[in-house]
C-alpha cells in the first residue's frame, strides 16, 4: 500500500481528499474544508520522510516574502470583484449601496476563512500539488490539472445552492493567480491563505452582496472576466519566468531573496 502511494502521490491525494468531501456531506452535510489538509498530512510523510513532512509544513508559516506579495494577494482580489461590480453596475445591474459601518464585523469572518478554509485548502492544493505536478508539467499545465481537480472539490457546494455555477471561472482564473503567488515566493502557502481569504471577503461578502438574483450572475461572470485578464497580464509579463518545467526550476524549500522570481 504504501509503494502504491509513493508511486502515485497525486491521485492518493485526490482519492482522499475526495473520500473525506464524500464523508463530510454524508455524516455532517456540509463540507469539510480540511480535506485537502488532512490528505496531504498523510500522502506527505509517507513519500517524504519526517523532514519532508517538516519542509512542507514549513511552507505554511513562511512569511519573509517581501511586502509586494502581500500587496498582491490581498490587492488583486480587490481589484477584480471592485471592477466587476463596477462593469455590471454599467451595464445595467442594480445595485445596493456598500454598508460601510459593517465592514468591521467581516473581520472576525475574515479570521474565520483564513484558518479554516485557506488553511484547510491551500497547503494540500499550493504546499503539495503544485510542487508535485511541476516535477512533470510547466506551471500553466500544472495549474490547469489542478483546477480541473479543483472545481470538483466545489462541486458539492454548486449543487447544494451554497454557491452559483458561475464561480467556475473565477475559481479557474484565480488558480494561475495563486501558482503565480506559490511560485514567486518560494512556496509560501501563507501568502495562497491570504489571496484565498481576500476572493472570499472582496467577493460575495462586499462587493456581491451589493446585487441579488439573476444580477449575482452578471457581476460574478463579470468578475471572472477581469480575473482573466489579470492573468492574461501576469503570463505575458512573466513570460518564460512563470512557465516551470524542470525539476530544477520548482519551487522549493531552500531560502531564496524575499520576492526572488522562481525558475528564472
Amino acid at each position: 500500500m504504501l509503494e502504491i502511494v509513493k508511486r502515485h502521490p497525486i491521485v492518493t491525494f485526490f482519492g482522499l481528499t475526495y473520500i473525506f468531501l464524500i464523508l463530510g456531506w454524508v455524516i455532517f452535510n456540509a463540507q469539510i474544508s480540511y480535506g485537502p489538509l488532512l490528505a496531504a498530512l498523510i500522502v506527505v510523510p509517507i513519500i517524504s520522510g519526517r523532514q519532508g513532512l517538516k519542509d512542507w509544513a514549513d511552507q505554511i508559516i513562511r512569511w519573509r516574502v517581501g511586502v509586494r506579495w502581500y500587496v498582491a494577494a490581498l490587492l488583486l482580489p480587490l481589484i477584480a470583484t471592485g471592477t466587476g461590480a463596477l462593469l455590471a453596475v454599467l451595464v445595467g445591474a442594480s445595485a445596493t449601496p456598500i454598508q460601510l459601518s459593517a465592514l468591521p464585523e467581516l473581520i472576525p469572518e475574515a479570521i474565520f476563512v483564513l484558518l479554516v478554509v485557506g488553511l484547510g485548502e491551500e497547503p494540500g492544493f499550493r504546499g503539495f500539488v503544485i510542487p508535485q505536478l511541476q516535477k512533470r508539467f510547466s506551471a500553466i499545465t500544472a495549474t490547469l490539472i489542478l483546477a480541473a481537480l479543483g472545481i470538483v472539490w466545489h462541486i458539492p457546494l454548486i449543487v447544494t445552492g451554497d454557491s452559483s455555477w458561475t464561480i467556475v471561472p473565477v475559481i479557474a482564473a484565480g488558480y494561475f493567480i495563486f501558482t503565480w503567488l506559490f511560485n514567486n515566493t518560494n512556496g509560501s502557502v501563507l501568502i495562497a491563505m491570504l489571496f484565498h481569504t481576500a476572493q472570499a471577503i472582496f467577493g460575495p461578502q462586499i462587493f456581491g452582496a451589493m446585487f441579488s438574483g439573476a444580477e449575482v450572475v452578471t457581476y460574478t461572470l463579470l468578475m471572472s472576466l477581469v480575473y482573466g485578464v489579470i492573468v492574461a497580464v501576469i503570463i505575458a509579463a512573466a513570460r518564460n519566468r512563470y512557465l516551470i518545467s524542470t525539476t530544477s526550476e520548482r519551487p522549493t524549500t531552500t531560502a531564496k531573496p524575499a520576492g526572488a522570481v522562481v525558475g528564472h
